[in-house]
Parts: C-alpha cells; sequence; structure tokens
C-alpha cells in the first residue's frame, strides 16, 4: 500500500487504484502519475474548502480478480468512497459490482467501448463516437477500403471491433479478417498473426491489442518487414511511453485516433507538460493516459467544493456539467449521461516518439456512448479541416 502522510485527520480521503506492474503497467502507470500530480497540484493550492486531499493508493498488478479485492478493501476497511482508477473494461468491469453496492463512486479516465451507463462511475475518457467513428472514416479515405482487425480478447477489442465492423463497412470498406489474442499471448501466436496480415496484405491494420503483447506485435510488424508508410497499424490506446518502450523507429508512420497527444499547442498542456516533467523527470513522455488521469482530478475538486461532501449522489449532482480547460482544451461533462464532452483527433507517430496531429475536431464532441444519435456513415472528415 502506498498512502501519502495524513495532515491530522481533516483530510479528505480518496482511494487510487492504478497497476503500476503486469502487463499494462507502463499505461497504468501514466494514469498514476497523472493522478498524482492532479492531487499534489491541489494539495499545494491549499486543498478544498481548506481540507488536503490523502490518497490510499494500491497496486492491482493488471489483474482483473486484484482490483475487485482491492476496490473492496477501499470501500470497506479503509472507507473510502470516491476512487480514481482502472485502465482497462475488464478491470472496471471487475469493480463496477462493488462501486454499485456500496454506494460509491468511480471516476474511470480511460476510452473504452462504450454501451454502459452506471450513476456511480464519472466516464471522463473518450466514448466511440469521439474516437472510433472519425478514425474509420479517416482510414478508409487516406488508407484504403480493405481493413483487417486484431484484438487482444476481452471486451473492449471485441466490442471496439464490432463498431468498426459496421463503420467500416458504412463507409464501402471490407474487412478482410478478425483474429484475437490471449492478452499474455505468446509470441509465436502474434507471430502467427503477422504472418497472417502479410498474407491478406491488408491495406490498413486496426489493432486494439493492448499491454505488452501489443508491444511485441509492434516489433513483430516491422521484424517481418511490413511497413507503416503503406500499411500502418491504427490504434486507439498506442501512445508515447509505449512508442517509447517498442523504440519510436519501430512505430514512425502508424496511426492512434484519440483526444490528446502530448505534442499539442496551447497554454493548458504546455503548464501540464511542464509540470509533468518537472514532477517526474524530464525524459517521461506525456500521453492520453497521464492528461486523462490529470484532468479528472481537477474535475473532482471543482465538484468537491460545490458540493462541500463526499455524499456520493450529492458529488455527481455538483459533477455534472463541470467543464475543465484541460491539457487537450476544454472538456465537459455531460448531465445527460456522465460522460464527457472531448475534441477527437487522429495523430502520426513522429521518428522523434512523438505525434504529428493531422486531423482534429472543430470543437468538443457530445458524448454518445450508446451511438443512440451518432449514425453510422455520419460524415466526419469532409467537414473538418486537416491541421498537417
Amino acid at each position: 500500500m502506498v498512502s501519502s502522510a495524513a495532515s491530522l485527520s481533516d483530510t479528505w480521503r480518496v482511494g487510487v487504484l492504478f497497476s503500476r506492474t503486469g502487463l499494462t503497467a507502463v499505461t497504468e502507470t501514466e494514469h498514476f502519475m497523472g493522478t498524482a500530480l492532479a492531487i499534489q497540484e491541489v494539495n499545494q493550492a491549499g486543498g478544498i474548502l481548506g481540507r488536503e486531499l490523502e490518497v490510499v493508493a494500491y497496486d492491482p498488478e493488471s489483474e482483473p480478480a486484484t482490483y475487485r479485492r482491492l476496490a473492496d478493501r477501499l470501500l470497506t476497511d479503509d472507507g473510502i468512497s470516491v476512487i480514481f482508477g482502472c485502465s482497462s473494461s475488464a478491470e472496471r468491469k471487475a469493480i463496477l459490482p462493488a462501486i454499485e453496492r456500496r454506494n460509491g463512486l468511480l471516476w474511470y479516465p480511460s476510452l473504452y467501448e462504450g454501451f454502459e451507463y452506471s450513476p456511480n462511475v464519472i466516464y471522463t475518457g473518450a466514448s466511440p463516437n469521439q474516437t472510433s467513428f472519425p478514425l474509420a472514416e479517416y482510414l478508409v479515405r487516406n488508407h484504403g477500403r480493405r481493413v483487417f482487425l486484431v484484438g487482444s480478447d476481452y471486451i473492449y477489442p471485441r466490442e471496439s471491433n464490432r463498431i468498426m465492423r459496421d463503420l467500416v463497412d458504412s463507409y464501402g470498406g471490407k474487412i478482410v479478417d478478425e483474429v484475437y489474442a490471449p492478452m499474455a499471448a505468446p509470441e509465436s501466436h502474434l507471430r502467427d498473426i503477422v504472418e497472417r496480415v502479410k498474407d491478406l496484405a491488408p491495406d490498413v491494420l486496426f489493432s486494439t491489442v493492448v499491454g505488452r503483447s501489443a508491444q511485441t506485435f509492434y516489433r513483430l510488424y516491422r521484424k517481418a518487414g511490413l511497413d507503416p508508410a503503406s500499411m500502418p497499424i491504427a490504434s486507439l490506446t498506442m501512445a508515447e511511453g509505449e512508442v517509447r518502450e517498442i523504440g519510436a523507429a519501430l512505430c514512425e508512420g502508424h496511426i492512434t485516433a484519440a483526444t490528446y497527444f502530448g505534442s499539442l499547442r496551447g497554454a493548458s498542456n504546455r503548464r501540464f507538460t511542464d509540470n509533468f516533467r518537472r514532477t517526474f523527470g524530464p525524459d517521461r513522455p506525456v500521453s492520453m493516459w497521464s492528461a486523462g488521469a490529470y484532468a479528472q482530478v481537477h474535475l473532482f475538486a471543482l465538484a468537491l467544493e460545490r458540493a462541500g461532501t463526499l455524499d456520493t449522489q450529492r458529488l455527481v449532482e455538483a459533477a455534472l456539467g463541470l467543464s475543465f480547460e484541460a491539457p487537450e482544451g476544454a472538456i465537459q461533462i455531460d448531465p445527460d449521461n456522465n460522460h464527457t464532452w472531448l475534441t477527437p483527433r487522429i495523430g502520426r507517430v513522429r521518428i522523434d516518439g512523438g505525434f504529428d496531429v493531422v486531423w482534429e475536431a472543430k470543437a468538443a464532441v457530445k458524448p454518445d456512448p450508446y451511438l443512440a444519435v451518432s449514425p453510422l456513415g455520419g460524415r466526419w472528415i469532409g467537414e473538418e479541416a486537416y491541421v498537417a
């Protein structure tokens, strides 16, 4: 357990559940650091209503079952009602029953597959209409109609690929294959998938492989002689930290759809990146994982200042409609569905490991987790501007 030094008993106690070890350690460590930085900033500014945030944090080791056990501990033994945590949908699904049963509140910073609503969750990551929709059109328009789907074998990849199948079809494209690998896939399994890609020669891949398996897959892709310039891998999750782990030279030319990239211009991102590197070191990459976790803590602080209590219902009521000038720009919690207005972007990996933003929406987009008002085939790219 990691806990901040308690300032007597007059603190707001919150829980943090992000893994620093295990299969998804790279991205979850970035979640953890973004959370820690925001909490440090809040406390250095005097706390909330004169009381600092006190943190009880555990490392669930990238295991959904461990997430479930530690969430129960936070909600019972530790007396915590607010948790910042979870990176993958498998982790979120693992703790959701405990959160709802004990009337806690989860702040969830990751993009996900949508089709969920809980009154006990504030979803600050991207919904499918903010990532998959513009990406599908961009890929078919710019890279070709033949798309290969590859993913890790759990709910987020399968649901994301279901959405992508429909989108690609709506834009006149074709799915040439759809394959899955275990979360801890052996290299031989991933090598077989790469060979399958070589045989089918699609125009582009859409990858929802995550964690260490994603890092291995990207390395094997280049080792097999496959060139991102002519056949890129497109992802919703491959960000700056994992690019560094893989090697930027091996990732140059691949594509990611996200609402934040470390290369974004603007005063809010400069403040964030300067503070992040001052705290964690100048060589630490910043990404959507750290930026999203950072922003949601500041949204929570605004909600707590408004509510004056950690009571879940009152805190949620205070949070709905709140806005914040995040590193990515202005964001807002939608009062209709507990999700967040975010600005869709598409980036291409540079040789230095950063991203060039090749397309972005003109403004933040309303989250539509159930795709209730986002018609398949709705035109994105033609209505927006290329920025690079």
